[in-house]
């Protein structure tokens, strides 16, 4: 009996060999069939979690997305979007502010502007257009910020867009317009630090990581049940609950592509945030979708979900990939009356430095209370738009070269807030695909004006056996000239003006 087992067993296993080649040469012949995500499951805990891509081909290939912080904290408008906050804090500018305009926070709370959020020319299809005409290939909004005010239709908390303010479902229309445009979807949220710790110890107010203080002669104190919730004065287990309940209201209802999570992860114990991180991807993978979570600071393992830096960015090519999250204003990233904006140029270039290293944009807009995104920033938008229409070879899908750049303007160092850099035409950032480099270089030197590419040496190149086959500039039908050489890569510009912001050298290469 056992020797006609060990007969039949190779006899088997002949069979299958056999089959496996036919099939196998057969199938060579075919297109690659689609994984079927909808197998995949996860278990809440961050060692099965580990096993998912947390950043899926369409983030590494989209490179640059748009949100919007807007909301209840939108209506004041004034100084910046801590204004919530900081009328409670007596003494401060905006609470002389809050003071002089509205009367005593203890008499007008934040609350009371909830009325006057009414979103009368909120228009998503107008915003996804927009959007997408600015380039992005993601895009979305503040679901929820720190001031606990819900831009959907939630029925776990009553502070929601539907059943006060604008009684409109707005991340569903705009989840709804941005995904009929082709582009992915994201919400943000911002709710961590709504939880008040110092609870009922106003000794301590000032010191809480809470967004709203706790303050006896305020609204923040308050008993009342819908306030308290508001003001994230409530038990902890409570907040917690209604965190995860909320997330997965918006999973369930408007399907987000990307969840970005702002700062104080750390004040949700690891439970829930592996259940919803749980939740979300296998929710998300039964339709057959992939999906990013983001974090800040390590407030999430970063075998699940994404780093960001706000207003930051790496120093360096890094292997993981990596998201910044920038303004177009500056200063507050809800709109403001006096609300500065950086230029296209400069985001430019920091959209062309973060993609060289291995990162990501998502930029941030401000529209105002009623619902419109300003002219000034909508041009900025369009002429981003524009530039990405003759460059965006060099963005989209690229990948990282040998090195991320050249130039007199340094970075000194990694993370978030970082101090604002300005470049230089003798700054480039390289990025590529296959055999074809990119140099993006930060400026316009001049007309007819010679450069050397001091990273792309003959040298360099051969290293990978490669040479040059064809130099050109995007956007410019004229032909150039260049030489390969020890010391770089050498042509001189065009006799007219191809862009006064950063330009995009293309080097095609061959083995």
């Amino acid at each position: 009996m056992k020797t006609y087992n060990i007969r039949l067993t190779k006899i088997s296993i002949s069979l299958l060999v056999l089959i496996f080649v036919f099939t196998a040469c057969n199938n060579s012949k075919k297109e690659p069939q689609k994984e079927d995500l909808s197998t995949s499951h996860y278990a809440a805990n961050w060692d099965s979690l580990a096993k998912y891509q947390e950043a899926p081909e369409w983030f590494r290939e989209a490179k640059f997305g748009i949100y919007a912080h807007w909301g209840v904290l939108s209506v004041p408008a004034f100084a910046n979007d801590w204004y919530p906050r900081l009328m409670h804090v007596e003494g401060s500018v905006e609470n002389k502010h809050h003071v002089e305009t509205y009367g005593e926070p203890s008499e007008f709370g934040y609350h009371d502007f909830v009325p006057m959020f009414k979103a009368e020319n909120f228009d998503a299809k107008a915003w996804a257009d927009l959007f997408q005409k600015s380039g992005a290939k993601f895009a979305g909004i503040v679901a929820e910020h720190h001031d606990g005010w819900s831009n959907w239709d939630s029925e776990t908390n009553p502070w929601n867009s539907m059943d006060k303010g604008p009684h409109r479902d707005i991340v569903g229309e705009l989840g709804k317009a941005i995904h009929g445009k082709g582009m992915k979807f994201v919400t943000s949220f911002h709710k961590a630090r709504n939880l008040q710790i110092f609870q009922q110890d106003s000794t301590k107010w000032l010191d809480d990581t809470s967004y709203f203080p706790y303050n006896p002669n305020m609204p923040t104190s308050s008993k009342d049940p819908e306030l308290s919730i508001l003001y994230g004065n409530i038990e902890k287990e409570v907040f917690y609950s209604n965190w995860l309940a909320e997330l997965k209201e918006v999973i369930d209802n408007y399907h987000p592509d990307l969840i970005y999570f702002d700062g104080k992860l750390d004040k949700i114990p690891d439970s829930y945030k592996e259940e919803f991180a749980a939740y979300y991807i296998n929710q998300s993978l039964a339709r057959n979708q992939e999906v990013v979570i983001t974090h800040k600071e390590g407030e999430l393992p970063k075998s699940v979900s994404v780093e960001d830096f706000e207003k930051g960015r790496m120093n360096k090519i890094t292997e993981d990939y990596w998201l910044t999250d920038e303004t177009v204003s500056v200063g507050s990233w809800s709109y403001t009356h006096d609300l500065g904006l950086k230029t296209a140029d400069e985001i430019i270039d920091l959209l062309a430095d973060i993609v060289s290293k291995n990162g990501a944009m998502m930029l941030n807009v401000s529209p105002m209370e009623n619902g419109i995104i300003p002219e000034n920033q909508q041009q900025i938008l369009l002429t981003i738009g524009d530039w990405l229409n003759t460059n965006g070879e060099a963005i989209y899908g690229s990948s990282t070269w040998k090195v991320f750049g050249e130039g007199p303007t340094k970075q000194e160092k990694s993370g978030m807030f970082l101090d604002k850099l300005t470049y230089t035409a003798q700054d480039v950032r390289y990025t590529k695909k296959g055999n074809t480099i990119y140099a993006i270089v930060l400026g316009w030197p001049g007309n007819d004006t010679p450069i050397t590419l001091s990273s792309v040496t003959s040298n360099v190149l051969g290293e990978d056996g490669l040479s040059i086959e064809k130099v050109s500039i995007l956007g410019s039908d004229q032909d150039l000239s260049f030489s390969l050489e020890e010391e770089g890569l050498k042509l001189t510009t065009p006799s007219e003006t191809i862009d006064d912001k950063a330009f995009v050298i293309k080097i095609e290469t061959k083995k």
